[in-house]
């Protein structure tokens, strides 16, 4: 008897539709066979299920099944597959009619040997593709049903057990309907960390300002000690919450990377990476046999920070170039190619030479100038052409440390930065973009005007700094977000000149 069961792959962040066919009764050997592009965590599930069949009271089949994964040239992975294969056995053998409804469901789930479910990544993709494909809705483990009830238009239940998918799909047990409303606490996350803790550094702390509020990508440098860690961890505390839709997109890629099956409690809010230098090429930018996202992908709508920006290694800081210019990724590999997004604000901090103490009042730096060229020029010229704003973060001494006033706080900071938002997402509404930093040449044209004098301002600092038409139009997104902060309809004198002084790295490597 054959049972046919809806379910899904992950391809990226998206989930492929994938047909579970289970055909029991056919003459041979009692054996099972599973065909279909299978990897290994799916070949081990025939002993998942068959032990979770037994403890759960069933039987496993006894004559020869075959089990099909459609299409069979899509490679599937993982053990999502455990929930559907094990249904469509008791399905095939007569041990359960589920009177049509394997055919309104997308279902996936791992078993454990007790029979219970455990929850799996891309709870969020199956709903999105159940929806896109006209099912009704998706069956899957609770936990990662929580997540997926947040895609309106499509009914979302959880199961806890084999038992209690067979009895739901029979008709025998009401399930309730999830519902994405309590899904979240839309409160911003509780953190002991705050911008008042920062003594000193106002400028440091301007540009940062700036760069959230617009989106800009930024380089802090300063001797070890400044403070630029400092900032750098509290960025999260004046980030403004993501809209619905940008916290779906989040949800959406670190459900793909399991990052929800950890999670108790998701807050909506925008996500902080901060990786390690010694990272791959492919931890940071993404892929793997089948591609999977990243750290790039992962600071999607939110900041990526990379400490000690030179110490990366020179490939995996060349890859994040055309993903900071194109918002997002395409990874092709020999399983398929994927398109991941990664919109992020780049954080990223150094010292001003390999010392770190360049600049110092309190160290002499031990530098040659040919140390100090070869330390800068591991960041290459069309990446730091990417990041808008450069600023300096000097050593504070200790008296300035036990005589500064403490600075604002990161609420009042983040209601600025909150008003600035809001003025774009109004600027922009109809277009694909919604800050200052992702402007295309068009809206450039349309709402960075300045004056004559200003553009011989501009024309004259490109001409000292020999910035390149890119750091141009860069200049003038980051004044642009200055004058908004402001509350102010037109740039101003003091925004432009605000937003040239952003560029100290472009005039430290010239001197």
């Amino acid at each position: 008897m054959l049972a046919t069961v809806h379910s899904a792959a992950l391809q990226g962040i998206d989930a492929i539709p994938v047909l579970v066919e289970v055909n029991s009764g056919e003459s041979g050997d009692p054996r099972l066979i599973m065909v279909g592009l299978p990897d290994t965590a799916v070949k081990e599930s025939d002993d998942r299920v068959f032990s979770a069949l037994a403890n759960s009271g069933y039987q496993k089949p006894q004559t020869r099944t075959t089990i099909n994964l459609a299409p069979g040239d899509l490679k599937k992975e993982g053990p999502m597959y455990d929930l559907p294969i094990a249904l469509g056995i008791l399905e095939s053998t007569g041990q359960m009619s589920a009177n049509g409804r394997f055919g309104a469901f997308t279902i996936a789930g791992e078993l454990s040997l007790s029979g219970a479910t455990r929850p799996i990544r891309g709870g969020l993709a199956f709903a999105l593709a159940a929806k896109a494909r006209g099912l009704k809705g998706v069956l899957l483990p609770s936990p990662s049903a929580r997540e997926a009830a947040l895609v309106s238009g499509i009914e979302v239940y959880g199961v806890d057990s084999l038992d209690q998918a067979k009895r739901f799909l029979e008709g025998e047990l009401e399930l309730s309907r999830l519902d994405g409303s309590d899904f979240f606490d839309s409160a911003s996350p509780e953190s002991s960390l705050d911008f008042a803790d920062v003594k000193g550094q106002g400028q440091a702390r301007r540009a940062v300002e700036v760069a959230v509020a617009g989106g800009h990508n930024f380089l802090m440098i300063g001797p070890p000690g400044s403070g630029k860690s400092m900032i750098a961890k509290r960025i999260p505390t004046i980030m403004p919450e993501p809209t619905l839709e940008e916290y779906l997109e989040i949800l959406q890629v670190q459900s793909a990377s399991g990052v929800t099956k950890r999670w108790d409690n998701l807050r909506m809010a925008r996500p902080f990476r901060s990786p390690h230098h010694t990272i791959s090429d492919v931890g940071l930018l993404g892929g793997g046999a089948i591609p999977g996202p990243g750290e790039i992908s992962l600071a999607h709508n939110g900041v990526l920070f990379m400490d000690e920006l030179p110490e990366f290694k020179r490939s995996a800081l060349e890859v994040l170039r055309q993903p900071i210019e194109d918002g997002q990724v395409t990874i092709s590999r020999s399983a398929g190619k994927v398109t991941l997004p990664c919109n992020f604000v780049l954080a990223a901090a150094m010292n001003p030479c390999p010392c770190g103490y360049l600049g110092s009042r309190q160290n002499e730096c031990a530098c040659s100038p040919t140390q100090v060229q070869r330390y800068r020029n591991r960041i290459s010229g069309p990446l730091l052409d990417r990041i808008d704003i450069h600023i300096e973060a000097p050593a504070l001494s200790i008296e300035e440390l036990r005589t500064a006033e403490k600075g604002e706080s990161s609420e009042s900071i983040r209601g600025r930065i909150q008003s600035a938002r809001l003025t774009q997402q109004s600027r922009f509404s109809g277009n694909d973009f919604s800050t200052n930093a992702d402007m295309n040449e068009a809206a450039i044209e349309a709402h960075c005007l300045i004056s004559s004098q200003m553009g011989a301002i501009l024309q004259s600092a490109m001409e000292k700094l020999s910035l390149s038409a890119r750091a141009y139009n860069r200049i003038l997104k980051v004044s642009r977000t200055i004058a908004d902060l402001d509350q102010s309809e037109s740039i101003q004198l003091n925004h432009l000149t605000e937003a040239i002084q952003y560029r100290s790295l472009d005039r430290s490597t010239r001197v």
